[in-house]
């Protein structure tokens, strides 16, 4: 599977080639191999079905599901557990919180937008060369983690000198979202199949265009461009950023679900914890935003 960021494609888990349960036949607990005439047998999509096909549950036990598979030896360095998840994404998350504690304490805000910027780009770089690595790299992963929490840390100060409490509040908010959908996915009130994650990812490039254009005529007009981030519309795509940052923390928990089910080495747990913390940032960015359009600052 190709789990998708709103800022950009990162390389997933899947089931096509490779060895030891991951990139391999299917697992005790995920997805049959599509078999028979079944067009989609060989996309390597877990979620594909034979059309007019029952739907059935990619995590049932073997002798329940269509096909045999055989198991695979484990990968040298072991395979990925929820723990090693958890701890990653820890990590991870820790970095960002303890940077942006340190920037707002130590810059000013608003004068201080230029290096916030400067930190979000360089995030931004750290993030796409992980994007385009084969293997997770810690390294730069949690670098990743520091610029972002530099960045997050002066744009939060910068908003609550206007918007006393957004950043509290953009907080609360982003938990609330984390949680939520955590439930919702694990009850399947969210089911993740192919057709919601072509219509999310069709959703989140038309929304990164728009914002793009929508600061290209700010940029050139000034202002607010065409105004899609204030006023009326400014509340309208803040919702809309939510909810696809929603959409997006559904499928992270896909694609941790199916890494552990087919048996992902360890280190792709690091992987995991980098979409969560890309997830988690999209949504924060927008909470706040829509907060303070709410309270009417910026």
């Amino acid at each position: 599977m190709r789990s998708s960021n709103p800022v950009f494609t990162r390389r997933g888990f899947s089931r096509e080639g490779g060895s030891a349960g991951f990139n391999a036949p299917s697992q005790a607990g995920g997805p049959a191999v599509a078999q028979g005439n079944n067009p989609y047998a060989q996309s390597g999509n877990p979620y594909a079905q034979a059309p007019g096909a029952a739907p059935r549950n990619p995590y049932a036990p073997a002798d329940q599901q269509q096909g045999e598979w055989a198991p695979h030896a484990a990968p040298a360095g072991g395979r990925m557990t929820m723990d090693d998840v958890v701890s990653r994404t820890g990590m991870t998350l820790g970095l960002v919180i303890v940077a942006a504690v340190a920037s707002w304490i130590t810059f000013d805000g608003e004068k201080s937008l230029g290096l916030g910027l400067l930190a979000a780009l360089g995030a931004f770089g750290l993030a796409m060369v992980q994007a385009f690595k084969r293997k997770p790299v810690p390294a730069l992963i949690l670098s990743y983690a520091v610029l972002e929490g530099v960045f997050l840390g002066i744009i939060s100060e910068y908003f609550n000198t206007y918007v006393d409490g957004a950043v509290m509040q953009a907080v609360l908010g982003t938990m609330a979202v984390f949680f939520g959908v955590l439930v919702a996915y694990k009850l399947r009130i969210i089911r993740v199949t192919a057709r919601f994650q072509r219509f999310v990812i069709g959703a989140a490039i038309g929304f990164v265009l728009l914002m793009a254009v929508n600061l290209f005529a700010a940029l050139i007009g000034g202002g607010d461009g065409m105004g899609l981030r204030s006023g009326g519309l400014g509340i309208l795509f803040g919702i809309i950023g939510v909810v696809l940052g929603a959409c997006f923390l559904a499928m992270d928990f896909k694609q941790v679900e199916d890494g552990i089910a087919y048996g992902a080495p360890k280190n792709e747990a690091w992987l995991a914890a980098f979409g969560l913390t890309l997830t988690l940032v999209w949504i924060y960015l927008e909470m706040l935003r829509l907060v303070a359009i709410l309270q009417g600052g910026d």
